[in-house]
C-alpha cells in the first residue's frame, strides 16, 4: 500500500493539537485536521461510505459553487470499488485515505480536475486500474496528474526508488504544478496517521518530509499544509522540545488576561474611527513558530504567542490600515516589510508591521486582502486550474503557466545533469534548504531568479548553461566585479564572456558556486578534463603566464569583456593583421604579452591548429622552446589596429580605478579585460588588456595613464619565465 496509516486512538506524537482556548482564536486558519477527522474518521458507520463524498462536495461548493460534480462522483465510485477489500494498517477501509486527501484539497479551494485525480491517486499504484483506463474515463489531464504522483516500484528501482520517484514527480510538476499539490495533501494525511509505524520508520518518513516536502510546500506557498507538516515533524523528531512548547502554549491559554486580544480591540477601534472596513483576527502561532520565537527571544510574553491579521477588501485599503496604525499607535519601524509591492517568490503578499503598548508588549500585524489571504494559505492551489483557457489567452491555446517559478525551472535544469540517484537526492535536499530567493536583472531587462547567497558564477550558469565555462567576469551595478561576488536582491548583472573558444572554468569556481546547476556543470567539466581547471592556460602555457585572458581571471580579479544587448558576447574585434607561414591557419595574439606592431614576434601551434603569436621577448617563448615546440614564422601585415596588455603600478587611493578607466577611454582605447590585485603595502597593481585603433597611439596612452594621480609606472605586460 502506498499510504501509511494508524488508528487515531493510538498514543504517540501523531498530530499536535493546541489547547481549546487557543483553537477558539484560530478563526482565520483552515483547520484541516479537525475537518478531515470529523468527516472521515468519526463515529459514522463504515458501511455508509458513499456519504463521505458529501463532505468533499460541500467543501468544493464553498469555493466553486458552479462546479460540475459528475466527475467527482464517477471518480469516487471507481476508487471505492478498486480499493474495496483493502485496509489501512489501522484497520480502516483504504478508501478513507483518498477521501481525506481530497477533502484537504477541497478545503483549500482546489478545482474539480485536481479533486478527481486526488480520489484516484492510488488506484494505478495499488489496484488493477491502468492509466489508459483513467484517460478513457476522465481525460488526459487527470491521467497526467495520477501518473505524476504514482510511485516507482522498488522491485524495479531498488534503493533508488524513492529519489527516482521524487525526480519523476518534480519533472511532472514542471508541466503541471497540481501534481505536487496532490502529493503534499497525500503526505499530510499520512503524517497525521503515522502512529502505528515503528519509531524508526516514523523518523525516516518525518526526515524526508522535513527535507523535501516542507520546503516544496513553502516554495509553492501552501502555508496551511506547510505549518501542519512542520508541527507533525516537530512532534516526531523533537518530542521533548515539542512537549515543552505545548506546555508554554497551554500556560499562556490559561492566563486571565490576553494582551493580544486587548491590542486587537484597540486596532478595531482605530480602524472604525478611520471608517476602514476591516476584519481583525487573532492568528495563533503554530508549535514550530512558538518554538522558534522562544529560542530567539527567551521568555515569551502574551503577545508573542500569536499575531494579528487584518483583512480588507482592496489593495489600497492595506496601506490605509498601515497608515492609521502607524499614526494612532506606536509602530516598531524595524518590523515593517512590504510584500505587496514586492511579493515573495512563492506568491505571498502581505504588509508586515508591529505595534507596541506602553507596557512593552509588541504585537506583530499582518495586513492583506481576502484574496491575498486565500493565496497565502493555499498558494498555487488557490489559482485553481492555471491551464484553463481565458479570454486573454492566445487563440492557439498556448499555455501561459503562472506557477512555473524560477526555482522550479532551475531544479528541472540541474536534475537532467544528475543522472546518479544519490547525487540527485543529496543535491535536491541541499537545494531545497536554500529557502530564500533573490531576483537580479540583466542589462537587456530580463531577470534571473537565484537563491540567496548566489554569486556571479551562479548567475553565469543560470543564464548561459554550460556556455558559462567561458565567463571571465561581470559588471555588478555597472562596476567591474569578480565572479566570486555575492549578489543581492535587485542587483543588475552583466556577465562578461571570454573570447577564447578554449576557455575553461577554474577549480576555484566551485568555492563560489551556490546553485546545484553551477556546481554540477563545473564538476562535470573538471571530471572530463583532469588536467584543466586552473593548471594551464588556453595556449598550453602555465596558467601563471596566461594573463588576463585565462579562465581563472574572473575568480581572482575583475576580468571583463563587453556583452551585447541580449547578454550574448559581442563579435571579437579585429586585431592587428598577422601573416603566417602556414596558409589557412587561424591566428590569435597571446594574452600573456599581447604583441603590437612593431614588436618582434614569433608563433607556435596550439590546440586545434591555432597559431598563437607572442612577442619574441615573452617568457612563454623560452618556455615553449625548452619543451621542444617548433616556432612558426609570423609577421605583421598592413593594418595597425592592435590589442595590448598594460600594467599600472600605483599607490592605493579612493576612485583610482575610475580615474584610470576614464583616462583610457579619453585616449580612444577600449577596455577588453581588467584585473586589480589586492593591495600590498599600500600599492596596487592594475592589469588592462586594451583594444587600440592604431598602434601609434600606444605611447600617448601610456603617458595619459602615468599622469593619473597615484600612478607611478605603466609598462607593457611581461610575465616571468615559468619554473620547470
Amino acid at each position: 500500500m502506498s499510504a501509511e496509516a494508524t488508528n487515531p486512538a493510538t498514543p504517540g506524537p501523531v498530530a499536535p493539537t493546541a489547547p481549546a482556548a487557543v483553537r477558539k482564536k484560530s478563526r482565520a486558519r483552515i483547520d484541516l485536521r479537525r475537518l478531515g477527522r470529523a468527516a472521515l474518521l468519526g463515529p459514522a458507520a463504515r458501511g455508509k461510505l458513499p456519504d463521505a463524498i458529501s463532505h468533499v462536495v460541500e467543501a468544493h461548493r464553498a469555493h466553486h459553487p458552479d462546479a460540475d460534480l459528475e466527475p467527482l462522483h464517477r471518480a469516487y465510485v471507481l476508487a471505492e470499488s478498486s480499493h474495496r477489500g483493502q485496509m489501512r494498517k489501522s484497520g480502516e477501509p483504504y478508501i478513507t485515505h483518498p477521501l481525506a486527501v481530497t477533502l484537504i484539497l477541497a478545503e483549500l479551494g482546489a478545482e474539480t480536475t485536481t479533486l478527481t485525480a486526488s480520489l484516484l491517486h492510488d488506484t494505478v499504484e495499488d489496484t488493477d486500474v491502468t492509466l489508459d483506463q483513467v484517460r478513457e474515463q476522465f481525460g488526459e489531464e487527470v491521467r497526467y496528474l495520477v501518473d505524476g504522483v504514482t510511485k516507482l516500484e522498488k522491485v524495479d528501482y531498488g534503493a533508488a526508488a524513492e529519489p527516482e520517484t521524487f525526480r519523476k514527480m518534480l519533472v511532472a510538476t514542471g508541466s503541471d504544478v497540481r501534481v505536487m499539490s496532490i502529493k503534499l495533501a497525500d503526505r499530510l494525511h499520512n503524517m497525521r496517521t503515522l502512529g502505528v509505524m515503528r519509531p524508526e520508520k516514523q523518523a525516516r518518513i518525518a526526515k524526508v518530509t522535513r527535507d523535501v516536502l516542507i520546503p516544496l510546500a513553502e516554495r509553492l506557498g501552501v502555508q496551511a499544509l506547510k505549518t501542519e507538516l512542520e508541527d507533525l515533524v516537530f512532534a516526531i523528531l523533537h518530542p521533548e522540545e515539542y512537549k515543552h512548547t505545548r506546555e508554554l502554549i497551554a500556560r499562556n491559554a490559561a492566563r486571565a488576561d490576553d494582551p493580544l486580544a486587548e491590542i486587537a480591540e484597540e486596532v478595531r477601534g482605530v480602524l472604525r474611527e478611520a471608517d476602514i472596513q476591516a476584519e481583525v483576527l487573532i492568528r495563533p502561532r503554530h508549535f514550530v513558530s512558538v518554538h522558534r520565537v522562544s529560542r530567539k527571544r527567551g521568555e515569551l510574553r502574551g503577545a508573542d504567542f500569536g499575531r494579528l491579521l487584518v483583512l480588507v477588501g482592496e489593495d489600497a485599503d492595506c496601506y490605509g490600515v498601515l497608515g492609521e496604525l502607524h499614526t494612532c499607535m506606536t509602530p516598531v519601524v524595524s518590523e515593517f516589510k512590504d510584500f505587496i509591492a514586492v511579493p515573495k517568490f512563492n506568491l505571498y503578499q502581505s504588509l508586515h508591521t508591529a505595534v507596541a503598548r506602553a507596557d512593552g508588549q509588541v504585537a506583530e500585524v499582518l495586513i492583506r486582502t481576502h484574496q491575498m489571504h486565500k493565496v497565502a494559505e493555499a498558494g498555487v492551489i488557490a489559482l485553481g486550474n492555471p491551464y484553463a483557457p481565458g479570454s486573454d489567452d492566445p487563440a492557439d491555446g498556448e499555455r501561459a503557466d503562472p506557477t512555473r517559478p524560477g526555482w522550479l525551472s532551475r531544479l528541472l535544469d540541474w536534475q537532467q545533469a544528475a543522472p546518479d540517484p544519490d547525487t540527485f537526492w543529496s543535491t535536491l535536499r541541499e537545494d531545497l534548504a536554500q529557502d530564500r530567493e533573490i531576483t537580479v536583472f540583466r542589462p537587456d531587462g530580463g531577470t534571473l531568479g537565484l537563491p540567496e547567497g548566489a554569486s556571479c558564477v551562479d548567475a553565469a550558469y543560470a543564464q548561459y548553461g554550460e556556455d558559462a565555462h567561458a565567463c571571465i567576469g561581470a559588471r555588478v551595478n555597472g562596476r567591474l566585479a569578480t565572479l566570486s561576488t555575492v549578489l543581492r536582491d535587485g542587483d543588475t548583472v552583466q556577465l562578461l564572456m571570454g573570447q577564447d573558444p578554449a576557455s575553461e572554468p577554474s577549480r576555484e569556481w566551485l568555492e563560489h558556486a551556490h546553485t546545484p546547476a553551477a556546481r554540477i556543470a563545473i564538476q562535470r567539466w573538471l571530471a572530463t578534463h583532469p588536467g584543466g581547471g586552473g593548471e594551464t592556460g588556453a595556449d598550453g602555457t602555465p596558467r601563471s603566464t596566461a594573463g588576463a585572458e585565462s579562465g581563472a581571471a574572473g575568480a581572482s580579479g575583475a576580468a571583463v569583456r563587453s556583452a551585447g544587448p541580449e547578454g550574448a558576447p559581442i563579435a571579437r574585434p579585429r586585431g592587428a593583421d598577422v601573416q603566417v607561414d602556414r596558409p589557412g591557419a587561424a591566428v590569435r595574439l597571446a594574452g600573456c604579452c599581447t604583441p603590437v606592431p612593431p614588436d618582434e614576434i614569433t608563433g607556435f601551434a596550439v590546440r586545434g591548429g591555432v597559431i598563437t603569436v607572442h612577442r619574441a621577448q615573452c617568457a612563454a617563448v623560452a618556455h615553449m622552446k625548452s619543451r621542444g615546440r617548433a616556432e612558426i614564422g609570423v609577421r605583421w601585415g598592413d593594418t595597425t589596429e592592435c590589442r595590448v596588455t598594460l600594467v599600472a603600478e600605483s599607490f592605493g587611493r579612493p576612485h583610482l580605478l575610475a580615474d584610470l578607466t576614464e583616462a583610457i577611454a579619453l585616449e580612444g582605447a577600449e577596455i577588453v579585460s581588467a584585473t586589480v590585485e589586492p593591495p600590498s603595502q599600500q600599492r596596487v597593481r592594475h592589469t588592462y588588456t586594451l583594444q587600440l585603433p592604431d598602434a601609434t597611439h600606444l605611447p600617448a596612452l601610456m603617458r595619459a595613464m602615468r599622469d593619473v594621480p597615484g600612478v607611478y609606472d605603466v609598462s607593457r605586460a611581461q610575465h616571468q619565465a615559468p619554473t620547470s
